[in-house]
């Protein structure tokens, strides 16, 4: 099978995907139990039957939820219109565009820190398997990769502020909010320390884990004792031809972790108080405030779908057999 063939093959895959999400999207927050009325105007506020019907009717709930909401959703989201946030009043992709950059902020500095040293770490104790640091390294990711992360959030926001005086919430401080971002950049790494460093570790497990998992495996292959038959430095055969294959379950990895993260961004905004689309997916719910939750969800499950389709297009420059098949 050629590239263009595998990767058209993949392409269409990811389309099929993107519809059954959206029909799952709109169904799912529709099952939830409750009033989406009563929540988004508030539990103990007094407001009359009227009113009320007014309200379904604006929001479009006195329809039948299929076919009528259903097809109504759908035309909205092929013309690019993720509709009106019941409870905010604004148009939904200018909410999640605004708090799109915060989340983006923290979850690529603790993905790149984690990725940087979790494959470095993971391949440095696969290569000294069963020695102290070894031991050591997997303890650790065991360990954290098991560790809770509100927990850790809470453990961290504790220690940071009362020993570093780091801040403990928010993305700059209230006297800086508004100024230009280069004016600003000492506070927001301030703010950005603990959060991203609770990131880390907590990714930095994962990936160190299944590096030394990978890289002990690629070590036991023919291809790299002919390598070291060939007289090859140790150096030699781990960087160029130990690395590239162990590489490929790390990029899997690696994919759904950058479409997840923002789920598992969730705790940690809360915890921290931080500006994102976690904190944000948090207010939707619990406003049942569906065409926010809509396109939140659609926001994370077309970000998954992408990192995956990323992550074929790489497979092909890492690995020649995908080619092949």
């Amino acid at each position: 099978m050629s590239r263009r063939t595998y990767l058209l093959r993949k392409l269409i895959f990811a389309l099929v995907t993107i519809f059954v999400v959206l029909v799952i999207n709109f169904v799912l927050f529709r099952v939830l139990p409750g009033d989406p009325v009563r929540a988004v105007i508030g539990r103990n506020v007094k407001i009359s039957a009227e009113a009320q019907q007014a309200l379904r009717q604006q929001f479009g709930l006195d329809k039948p939820i299929f076919p009528d909401q259903f097809l109504d959703t759908l035309r909205q989201w092929a013309q690019g219109n993720l509709g009106i946030s019941w409870s905010l009043r604004r148009p939904v992709a200018e909410i999640l565009m605004s708090k799109l950059g915060n989340t983006l902020l923290l979850i690529g500095l603790g993905q790149l820190l984690s990725i940087i040293l979790g494959v470095f770490l993971g391949l440095f104790a696969g290569w000294k398997r069963k020695t102290v640091f070894d031991v050591a390294a997997l303890t650790f990711s065991l360990i954290a990769w098991a560790t809770p992360t509100f927990w850790l959030g809470i453990i961290l926001l504790a220690a940071g502020s009362s020993w570093l005086g780091l801040p403990t919430g928010g993305i700059v401080s209230p006297e800086n909010v508004g100024k230009p971002l280069y004016t600003v950049l000492p506070d927001l790494a301030r703010h950005l320390v603990l959060p991203t460093l609770t990131l880390t570790i907590l990714y930095l497990g994962e990936y160190m884990l299944i590096m030394r998992s990978s890289i002990l495996e690629v070590l036991s292959e023919d291809y790299i004792l002919t390598a070291k038959a060939k007289g090859m430095s140790p150096w030699q055969v781990l960087w160029r031809h130990a690395l590239k294959n162990a590489m490929l379950p790390i990029v899997t990895i690696v994919a759904l972790n950058l479409g997840f993260t923002v789920s598992g961004a969730i705790y940690i905004e809360t915890v921290f108080s931080y500006d994102g689309l976690g904190k944000l997916f948090q207010t939707a719910l619990v406003k049942q405030d569906y065409p926010l939750l809509q396109g939140a969800f659609l926001l994370l499950a077309v970000s998954v779908i992408v990192a995956n389709f990323l992550a074929d297009i790489l497979y092909t420059a890492l690995d020649p057999r995908v080619k092949a098949n």
